[in-house]
C-alpha cells in the first residue's frame, strides 16, 4: 500500500497564490516518489472568490479535492474568518475518514498543513487526535499569527484572540514531527513560543523555475503589448499585502511622473492595491500601471519585462512574514529593490551577505531602501533610470547565479520533500 499524505491548503493551483503553487511542487514530487497524495482546498478563487474550479481532479499524479463554502474573498477580516472557519471543518470531516493516514494499525501516511488559511492548524490538530493521535503532522510555516495581526493593529498583544491563537501554535509545535519556517527570524519567533529543538528546519521557498526564466527586452511580447520600449521599467509583482508598504516608494515614484525614460508597473492584487491605483488617479500618472495577477503560463514575460523588481518587508513584519516574490525576481536575472528594515532575510540576499564560504558571490544584487526615506528611494530610482545596462545586466546575472546554486527547486523542493518523509515508517506491503 502506499503511503498516504494527506495536504490541507486553502489554496492550490491553478489559483496563482504563492502557497498554493509551492504547495503543488511539493505535492507533485511526493506523488513522483511514489505516495499517495491528497490535497483538500477551495473550489473558489482566493483573491476573487467568482473563479470556480472543477470539485475533483488529478494534477501530477495528486488527487485534488476542492471544498465549497471555502473562499469569500479577502474584503474583510471576518469573512475571511468565516471561509477559514468552514473550510477547516470540512477538512477536518474528510480528513478524519482518510485512509493510510496513521491510526491503531500503525499506517505510514501523514498530514501537511501551512499559515493559508492561518489557524488551519486547529483542523491538522483534530484529525490527529481522532486518528488516535498516530498521525504524524509536518507543519509548514509561511507566515506567523497571531503576530502579523498584532503587527498591523487588527489585534491586540495579550488579547484574547492574541491568547488563543498562540495556544494553538505551541499544541501545533508541539505535536508536529517536523517544522519547516522559511528563514532564522522565523525560526528565532517560532521557538519563542515553544522551542522545538532539532524538529525545527530552515527552508526558504524556491522559484517556480518551470515558470520563469530570462527573457530578453526585444523578444519579449509583454513589453510590447504595454509599450515598454526603450524605458526602464521597476516592477512590484505579487501580493500587495498589508505587511509589505509600499508608500516611500510611491512617493518617490511620483517625482518622476514626468519622466519618459522610466514605466512604473504593479501586478497583483492585495489590499494595498488600491494605495497603487490612488497614487495613479491622484497624481494622473501615464507611467505608472497596475495590472491584475499574470497566469503562470505567462509569469516569464512579464517578470523579465522588467530592469528592477521591487520588494517590500513591513519595519514590524520580520520574523513574522517571507515575502517570496523575490525568488522570482532573481531567477529571471533582475536586480531588487529592497525596502525594508535591515536585518531581514531579504537584506541578507541583496547586500551580498548570503552565508556561504564561497566568497565569489559577495557582491549586492541591488539596493536598499529604509522605510520613510523618500529621498534615498528616488535617488535608487534615478541611479537604475541612469545606469549603463551593463551594470543592471552583472547585478541580475548574480542574482540568477544564486538562485542556480544555492536556491533552486530541485535543490529546495527536494530538501522540503526529504523532511516530509523525515521519520515515517515505511509503507505496509
Amino acid at each position: 500500500m502506499k503511503k498516504t499524505l494527506l495536504i490541507l491548503s486553502q489554496v492550490y493551483v491553478p489559483d496563482p497564490a504563492s502557497v498554493g503553487q509551492h504547495m503543488a511542487d511539493a505535492a507533485a514530487e511526493m506523488a513522483r516518489r511514489g505516495w499517495r497524495v491528497k490535497v483538500l482546498t477551495s473550489a473558489r478563487g482566493y483573491n476573487d472568490p467568482n473563479i470556480r474550479y472543477k470539485p475533483s481532479e488529478v494534477i501530477d499524479g495528486v488527487q485534488v479535492t476542492r471544498l465549497p463554502l471555502s473562499s469569500f474573498g479577502k474584503k474583510s477580516l471576518p469573512i475571511r474568518a468565516l471561509a477559514a472557519g468552514l473550510f477547516m471543518l470540512q477538512t477536518i470531516l474528510r480528513g478524519v475518514f482518510t485512509r493510510g493516514l496513521g491510526g491503531p494499525r500503525g499506517d505510514s501516511g501523514a498530514i501537511l498543513v501551512s499559515t493559508s488559511p492561518p489557524m488551519c492548524i486547529i483542523a491538522a490538530l483534530i484529525i490527529r487526535i481522532l486518528r488516535f493521535g498516530r498521525v504524524p503532522v509536518k507543519f509548514w510555516v509561511m507566515d506567523i499569527n497571531p503576530d502579523q495581526l498584532v503587527s498591523l493593529g487588527k489585534i491586540k498583544p495579550g488579547s484574547f484572540p492574541a491568547r488563543l491563537m498562540d495556544f494553538f501554535n505551541r499544541r501545533i509545535l508541539s505535536a508536529s514531527s517536523d517544522v519547516v519556517v522559511l528563514d532564522k527570524f522565523m525560526a528565532k519567533t517560532m521557538n519563542a513560543k515553544l522551542d522545538v529543538g532539532d524538529r525545527m528546519h530552515i527552508l526558504p521557498v524556491w522559484p517556480h523555475e518551470d515558470s520563469v526564466e530570462p527573457v530578453t527586452h526585444e523578444e519579449n511580447p509583454f513589453r510590447k503589448a504595454h509599450n515598454l520600449g526603450g524605458k526602464r521599467v521597476l516592477m512590484y509583482s505579487g501580493n500587495h499585502g498589508l505587511a509589505l508598504p509600499l508608500e516611500t516608494f510611491l512617493k518617490a515614484a511620483v517625482r518622476f511622473k514626468d519622466d519618459p525614460r522610466v514605466a512604473f508597473l504593479f501586478i497583483g492584487d492585495g489590499v494595498r492595491k488600491k494605495e497603487v491605483e490612488a497614487t495613479i488617479k491622484q497624481h494622473q500618472l501615464t507611467n505608472m500601471v497596475s495590472l491584475p495577477y499574470q497566469p503562470l503560463s505567462q509569469l516569464r514575460f512579464s517578470l523579465s519585462a522588467a530592469d528592477a523588481h521591487l520588494v517590500s518587508v513591513g519595519d514590524d513584519a520580520v520574523g513574522i512574514i517571507h515575502p517570496c516574490k523575490i525568488y522570482g525576481a532573481m531567477a529571471v536575472a533582475r536586480p531588487i529593490v529592497l525596502l525594508a528594515p535591515d536585518p531581514c532575510h531579504v537584506s541578507d540576499l541583496v547586500s551580498g551577505e548570503r552565508g556561504q564560504e564561497d566568497r565569489s558571490d559577495k557582491k549586492p544584487i541591488g539596493w536598499h531602501i529604509p522605510h520613510g526615506d523618500v529621498d534615498r528611494a528616488a535617488g535608487v530610482i534615478r541611479e537604475i533610470i541612469e545606469a549603463p545596462p551593463e551594470k543592471l545586466a552583472a547585478m541580475g546575472d548574480l542574482a540568477r547565479h544564486v538562485i542556480q546554486t544555492r536556491l533552486s527547486k530541485p535543490t529546495l523542493c527536494g530538501a522540503f520533500c526529504d523532511v516530509l518523509e523525515r521519520g515515517l515508517k515505511p509503507a505496509r506491503v
